[in-house]
Protein backbone atom coordinates (compact mmCIF):
# COMPACT_ATOMS: atom_id res chain seq x y z
CA UNK A 1 0.00 0.00 0.00
CA UNK A 2 2.84 2.08 1.16
CA UNK A 3 4.86 1.55 -2.14
CA UNK A 4 1.59 2.82 -3.76
CA UNK A 5 1.19 5.31 -2.45
CA UNK A 6 4.59 6.76 -3.11
CA UNK A 7 3.77 5.96 -7.17
CA UNK A 8 1.00 7.77 -7.11
CA UNK A 9 2.57 10.96 -5.48
CA UNK A 10 5.56 11.04 -7.65
CA UNK A 11 5.21 13.46 -10.57
CA UNK A 12 5.63 12.06 -14.24
CA UNK A 13 7.87 13.22 -15.76
CA UNK A 14 7.81 16.04 -18.27
CA UNK A 15 7.81 14.22 -22.40
CA UNK A 16 10.49 15.65 -24.23
CA UNK A 17 10.05 18.64 -26.11
CA UNK A 18 9.32 17.67 -30.15
CA UNK A 19 12.52 19.46 -30.99
CA UNK A 20 14.38 16.37 -29.09
CA UNK A 21 12.14 13.14 -31.14
CA UNK A 22 13.37 14.97 -34.21
CA UNK A 23 17.21 15.06 -33.04
CA UNK A 24 16.68 11.86 -32.19
CA UNK A 25 16.24 10.44 -35.61
CA UNK A 26 20.41 10.80 -36.14
CA UNK A 27 21.65 12.78 -33.43
CA UNK A 28 21.76 9.96 -30.18
CA UNK A 29 23.24 10.52 -26.65
CA UNK A 30 23.59 14.12 -26.94
CA UNK A 31 25.94 15.23 -24.22
CA UNK A 32 28.03 18.55 -23.09
CA UNK A 33 31.46 18.51 -22.86
CA UNK A 34 32.62 21.96 -21.95
CA UNK A 35 31.57 23.89 -18.84
CA UNK A 36 34.63 25.41 -16.91
CA UNK A 37 34.25 28.46 -19.57
CA UNK A 38 32.45 31.87 -20.59
CA UNK A 39 31.98 30.27 -23.68
CA UNK A 40 33.44 27.71 -26.02
CA UNK A 41 33.48 26.26 -29.52
CA UNK A 42 34.93 25.33 -32.79
CA UNK A 43 36.28 21.95 -31.74
CA UNK A 44 38.18 19.22 -34.08
CA UNK A 45 39.10 15.66 -32.88
CA UNK A 46 42.57 14.16 -32.77
CA UNK A 47 43.54 11.65 -35.18
CA UNK A 48 42.94 8.77 -33.09
CA UNK A 49 39.42 10.26 -31.72
CA UNK A 50 40.51 10.34 -28.17
CA UNK A 51 40.83 14.04 -27.52
CA UNK A 52 39.72 17.56 -28.78
CA UNK A 53 41.16 20.55 -29.42
CA UNK A 54 38.59 23.88 -29.56
CA UNK A 55 38.63 27.66 -29.06
CA UNK A 56 37.25 28.75 -25.18
CA UNK A 57 36.83 32.48 -23.31
CA UNK A 58 38.25 31.42 -19.26
CA UNK A 59 37.15 33.16 -16.78
CA UNK A 60 38.44 35.97 -14.49
CA UNK A 61 42.05 35.70 -16.45
CA UNK A 62 41.87 39.41 -17.69
CA UNK A 63 41.89 38.22 -21.67
CA UNK A 64 38.05 37.91 -23.24
CA UNK A 65 38.95 36.28 -26.37
CA UNK A 66 39.53 33.06 -27.12
CA UNK A 67 42.33 31.01 -26.12
CA UNK A 68 43.06 27.37 -28.01
CA UNK A 69 42.33 23.94 -25.44
CA UNK A 70 43.00 20.18 -25.63
CA UNK A 71 40.71 17.89 -23.70
CA UNK A 72 41.04 14.23 -23.31
CA UNK A 73 37.45 12.63 -23.95
CA UNK A 74 37.50 10.34 -21.41
CA UNK A 75 38.13 12.21 -18.02
CA UNK A 76 37.09 15.69 -19.40
CA UNK A 77 40.70 17.27 -18.27
CA UNK A 78 42.18 19.77 -20.55
CA UNK A 79 44.84 22.25 -20.95
CA UNK A 80 45.59 25.59 -22.61
CA UNK A 81 48.09 25.38 -25.55
CA UNK A 82 47.87 28.88 -26.68
CA UNK A 83 49.84 31.13 -25.52
CA UNK A 84 47.19 33.30 -23.24
CA UNK A 85 47.43 37.10 -24.65
CA UNK A 86 45.92 38.30 -27.69
CA UNK A 87 43.38 36.10 -29.53
CA UNK A 88 42.76 32.63 -31.10
CA UNK A 89 40.90 30.41 -33.71
CA UNK A 90 40.91 27.56 -35.60
CA UNK A 91 42.68 24.85 -34.24
CA UNK A 92 43.25 21.29 -35.69
CA UNK A 93 45.45 18.37 -35.28
CA UNK A 94 47.98 16.94 -37.48
CA UNK A 95 46.67 13.72 -39.35
CA UNK A 96 49.81 11.77 -37.31
CA UNK A 97 48.42 13.63 -33.76
CA UNK A 98 52.30 15.19 -33.26
CA UNK A 99 51.38 18.55 -33.97
CA UNK A 100 48.92 20.98 -34.03
CA UNK A 101 47.94 24.23 -35.62
CA UNK A 102 46.00 27.58 -34.94
CA UNK A 103 45.82 30.76 -35.70
CA UNK A 104 46.87 33.43 -32.98
CA UNK A 105 47.43 37.44 -32.34
CA UNK A 106 49.77 37.24 -29.37
CA UNK A 107 52.63 38.74 -31.37
CA UNK A 108 50.59 42.19 -31.97
CA UNK A 109 52.29 44.35 -29.16
CA UNK A 110 48.83 45.88 -28.64
CA UNK A 111 47.44 42.71 -27.92
CA UNK A 112 46.58 43.24 -23.81
CA UNK A 113 45.36 46.91 -24.43
CA UNK A 114 42.97 45.39 -27.06
CA UNK A 115 42.07 43.08 -24.12
CA UNK A 116 40.61 46.29 -21.98
CA UNK A 117 39.19 47.70 -25.12
CA UNK A 118 36.78 44.41 -25.90
CA UNK A 119 35.76 44.43 -22.09
CA UNK A 120 35.29 47.82 -22.40
CA UNK A 121 32.58 47.35 -25.37
CA UNK A 122 31.26 44.51 -23.88
CA UNK A 123 29.87 46.97 -20.55
CA UNK A 124 29.16 49.38 -23.06
CA UNK A 125 26.99 47.02 -25.17
CA UNK A 126 25.23 45.40 -22.62
CA UNK A 127 21.21 44.73 -22.80
CA UNK A 128 21.99 45.50 -26.90
CA UNK A 129 21.86 43.19 -29.48
CA UNK A 130 24.70 42.25 -30.73
CA UNK A 131 25.18 41.36 -34.76
CA UNK A 132 27.97 38.96 -35.08
CA UNK A 133 30.93 40.40 -36.99
CA UNK A 134 34.45 38.64 -37.78
CA UNK A 135 37.60 40.79 -36.75
CA UNK A 136 40.10 40.05 -39.91
CA UNK A 137 42.64 40.90 -37.77
CA UNK A 138 46.16 41.54 -39.90
CA UNK A 139 48.09 40.17 -36.60
CA UNK A 140 46.66 36.77 -37.12
CA UNK A 141 49.19 33.92 -38.16
CA UNK A 142 48.94 30.57 -38.20
CA UNK A 143 51.04 28.70 -35.57
CA UNK A 144 52.60 25.17 -35.22
CA UNK A 145 53.09 23.58 -32.15
CA UNK A 146 53.63 20.27 -30.19
CA UNK A 147 50.26 19.07 -29.12
CA UNK A 148 50.80 20.52 -25.63
CA UNK A 149 51.63 24.16 -27.00
CA UNK A 150 55.01 23.94 -26.83
CA UNK A 151 57.64 24.27 -30.19
CA UNK A 152 55.47 27.15 -31.20
CA UNK A 153 56.62 28.61 -34.55
CA UNK A 154 54.58 30.53 -36.89
CA UNK A 155 54.16 29.46 -40.66
CA UNK A 156 52.45 32.20 -41.81
CA UNK A 157 54.50 35.58 -41.19
CA UNK A 158 53.00 37.58 -43.71
CA UNK A 159 53.07 41.39 -43.04
CA UNK A 160 49.87 42.94 -42.25
CA UNK A 161 47.88 40.43 -43.71
CA UNK A 162 45.20 38.19 -41.71
CA UNK A 163 46.07 34.52 -42.03
CA UNK A 164 44.05 31.93 -40.00
CA UNK A 165 41.16 29.32 -41.18
CA UNK A 166 43.96 26.28 -41.59
CA UNK A 167 43.51 22.80 -41.75
CA UNK A 168 45.53 19.90 -42.96
CA UNK A 169 45.20 17.43 -45.94
CA UNK A 170 44.50 13.50 -44.80
CA UNK A 171 48.45 13.08 -45.36
CA UNK A 172 49.80 15.50 -43.04
CA UNK A 173 51.78 17.23 -46.15
CA UNK A 174 49.53 20.27 -47.02
CA UNK A 175 47.50 22.76 -45.31
CA UNK A 176 44.43 24.58 -46.47
CA UNK A 177 44.04 28.23 -45.08
CA UNK A 178 42.77 31.45 -45.85
CA UNK A 179 44.63 34.67 -45.94
CA UNK A 180 43.92 38.56 -46.92
CA UNK A 181 41.94 41.55 -45.27
CA UNK A 182 38.36 42.67 -44.54
CA UNK A 183 36.22 42.25 -47.60
CA UNK A 184 38.95 40.34 -50.01
CA UNK A 185 40.11 37.13 -48.54
CA UNK A 186 41.26 34.05 -50.77
CA UNK A 187 42.13 30.45 -50.33
CA UNK A 188 45.62 29.17 -50.20
CA UNK A 189 47.41 26.23 -49.74
CA UNK A 190 51.13 25.32 -48.64
CA UNK A 191 52.82 22.98 -47.39
CA UNK A 192 52.99 22.12 -44.12
CA UNK A 193 56.04 23.78 -42.91
CA UNK A 194 54.95 26.98 -44.31
CA UNK A 195 56.94 26.74 -48.10
CA UNK A 196 55.65 27.15 -51.45
CA UNK A 197 52.09 29.16 -51.02
CA UNK A 198 49.82 29.01 -54.08
CA UNK A 199 46.62 30.66 -54.55
CA UNK A 200 43.78 28.13 -54.60
CA UNK A 201 40.94 30.72 -55.33
CA UNK A 202 40.48 33.04 -57.49
CA UNK A 203 37.95 35.42 -57.22
CA UNK A 204 38.42 38.51 -55.60
CA UNK A 205 36.92 41.37 -53.29
CA UNK A 206 34.85 38.62 -51.12
CA UNK A 207 35.25 36.65 -48.50
CA UNK A 208 36.46 32.86 -49.12
CA UNK A 209 37.07 30.74 -45.89
CA UNK A 210 36.83 27.75 -43.69
CA UNK A 211 38.47 25.42 -46.45
CA UNK A 212 38.74 21.98 -45.64
CA UNK A 213 40.30 19.09 -47.89
CA UNK A 214 38.43 16.16 -48.67
CA UNK A 215 39.21 12.91 -47.04
CA UNK A 216 41.00 11.66 -50.34
CA UNK A 217 42.45 14.89 -50.83
CA UNK A 218 41.42 16.01 -54.31
CA UNK A 219 38.80 18.77 -53.52
CA UNK A 220 38.33 21.31 -50.73
CA UNK A 221 34.88 22.62 -49.26
CA UNK A 222 34.84 26.20 -48.13
CA UNK A 223 32.24 29.22 -47.92
CA UNK A 224 32.16 32.25 -49.66
CA UNK A 225 30.25 35.81 -49.73
CA UNK A 226 30.92 36.20 -53.77
CA UNK A 227 27.11 36.46 -54.45
CA UNK A 228 26.12 38.87 -51.87
CA UNK A 229 28.39 40.37 -48.80
CA UNK A 230 27.82 38.59 -45.73
CA UNK A 231 25.28 36.06 -47.07
CA UNK A 232 27.86 33.06 -47.18
CA UNK A 233 27.05 30.21 -49.53
CA UNK A 234 29.13 26.63 -50.30
CA UNK A 235 31.52 25.70 -52.62
CA UNK A 236 33.70 23.11 -53.47
CA UNK A 237 36.57 22.80 -55.61
CA UNK A 238 39.12 20.57 -56.64
CA UNK A 239 42.74 21.10 -54.84
CA UNK A 240 44.17 22.21 -57.96
CA UNK A 241 42.22 24.66 -58.13
CA UNK A 242 40.12 23.89 -61.08
CA UNK A 243 36.11 22.76 -61.49
CA UNK A 244 34.74 25.05 -58.95
CA UNK A 245 30.91 24.95 -57.83
CA UNK A 246 28.70 26.45 -56.14
CA UNK A 247 26.85 24.01 -53.48
CA UNK A 248 24.16 26.10 -51.98
CA UNK A 249 22.57 29.19 -54.62
CA UNK A 250 19.79 30.82 -52.04
CA UNK A 251 20.48 34.06 -51.13
CA UNK A 252 18.02 34.28 -48.45
CA UNK A 253 19.67 32.06 -46.65
CA UNK A 254 23.34 31.88 -44.94
CA UNK A 255 25.25 28.29 -45.12
CA UNK A 256 28.62 28.09 -43.83
CA UNK A 257 31.14 25.83 -41.56
CA UNK A 258 31.00 23.16 -43.88
CA UNK A 259 32.82 19.22 -43.16
CA UNK A 260 33.04 16.21 -44.75
CA UNK A 261 32.05 12.66 -43.99
CA UNK A 262 33.97 10.31 -44.73
CA UNK A 263 33.24 8.78 -47.88
CA UNK A 264 33.79 12.22 -49.25
CA UNK A 265 30.30 11.82 -51.01
CA UNK A 266 28.36 14.14 -48.11
CA UNK A 267 28.94 17.33 -45.92
CA UNK A 268 27.34 18.37 -42.29
CA UNK A 269 27.33 22.27 -42.24
CA UNK A 270 25.30 25.01 -40.65
CA UNK A 271 22.68 26.93 -42.31
CA UNK A 272 19.75 30.00 -41.34
CA UNK A 273 17.03 31.62 -42.70
CA UNK A 274 17.82 35.64 -43.54
CA UNK A 275 15.16 36.65 -45.42
CA UNK A 276 13.37 38.28 -42.62
CA UNK A 277 15.82 41.37 -41.11
CA UNK A 278 13.35 41.29 -38.23
CA UNK A 279 13.82 38.02 -37.23
CA UNK A 280 16.58 36.76 -35.50
CA UNK A 281 17.92 33.63 -37.60
CA UNK A 282 18.02 30.04 -35.91
CA UNK A 283 21.29 28.11 -36.99
CA UNK A 284 20.89 24.11 -37.66
CA UNK A 285 23.19 22.01 -38.78
CA UNK A 286 22.04 20.08 -41.98
CA UNK A 287 23.72 17.01 -43.97
CA UNK A 288 24.09 17.37 -47.56
CA UNK A 289 24.93 15.05 -50.44
CA UNK A 290 27.12 17.03 -52.80
CA UNK A 291 26.30 15.46 -55.96
CA UNK A 292 22.51 15.67 -55.78
CA UNK A 293 22.57 18.81 -53.31
CA UNK A 294 19.78 16.22 -51.44
CA UNK A 295 19.77 17.79 -47.43
CA UNK A 296 18.62 17.02 -44.09
CA UNK A 297 18.27 18.75 -40.81
CA UNK A 298 19.86 17.14 -38.30
CA UNK A 299 19.31 19.79 -35.21
CA UNK A 300 15.66 21.57 -33.90
CA UNK A 301 16.88 23.01 -30.80
CA UNK A 302 15.89 26.38 -29.87
CA UNK A 303 19.26 27.51 -29.56
CA UNK A 304 21.91 27.96 -32.57
CA UNK A 305 23.81 24.90 -33.44
CA UNK A 306 26.93 25.38 -35.35
CA UNK A 307 30.33 24.84 -36.95
CA UNK A 308 29.82 21.00 -36.71
CA UNK A 309 32.55 18.10 -37.11
CA UNK A 310 33.13 14.16 -37.69
CA UNK A 311 35.39 12.30 -35.31
CA UNK A 312 37.88 10.29 -37.63
CA UNK A 313 35.25 6.68 -37.90
CA UNK A 314 31.91 8.76 -38.71
CA UNK A 315 30.14 7.89 -35.69
CA UNK A 316 30.49 10.47 -34.08
CA UNK A 317 29.05 14.67 -34.49
CA UNK A 318 30.67 17.38 -32.24
CA UNK A 319 29.54 21.30 -32.52
CA UNK A 320 28.99 24.49 -30.68
CA UNK A 321 25.47 24.44 -29.15
CA UNK A 322 22.78 27.16 -26.66
CA UNK A 323 21.01 24.66 -27.25
CA UNK A 324 18.50 26.14 -25.02
CA UNK A 325 18.59 29.79 -26.80
CA UNK A 326 19.84 31.41 -23.41
CA UNK A 327 22.76 30.02 -22.40
CA UNK A 328 26.80 30.67 -23.97
CA UNK A 329 27.54 28.70 -26.48
CA UNK A 330 29.35 24.98 -25.65
CA UNK A 331 30.97 22.06 -27.48
CA UNK A 332 28.65 18.83 -27.63
CA UNK A 333 28.78 15.65 -28.82
CA UNK A 334 26.57 12.92 -29.92
CA UNK A 335 26.40 9.56 -31.69
CA UNK A 336 25.65 9.84 -35.45
CA UNK A 337 23.19 7.74 -37.72
CA UNK A 338 23.59 8.93 -41.53
CA UNK A 339 20.21 9.65 -43.27
CA UNK A 340 19.21 7.10 -45.55
CA UNK A 341 18.84 8.29 -49.11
Amino acid sequence: MISLLLLAMTPAADPAPAWEKEESAHLINIKQLTFDFVRAGEGYFSPDGTKIIYQAEEKDTGNPFYQIFVQDLKTGSYRRVSPGTGKTTCAYFRPDGKKIIFASSHEDRQAKAKHEAEYKRREDAKGARQRYSWDFDPFMKIYEAEPDGSGLKCLTPMANVYTAEGSYSADGKQIVFAAGSAGDVSLYIMNADGSKTRPLTTVRNCYNGGPFFSPDGTKVIFRSDRKEKDRLQLYVINSDGTGEKALTDNDKWVYWAPYWYKDGKHIIYTAADHSDEKARPNYDLYWMNIDTGKSVRLTFAPGADVLPVFSPDGTKVMWTSSRDGRSPPQLYIADFKAPKE
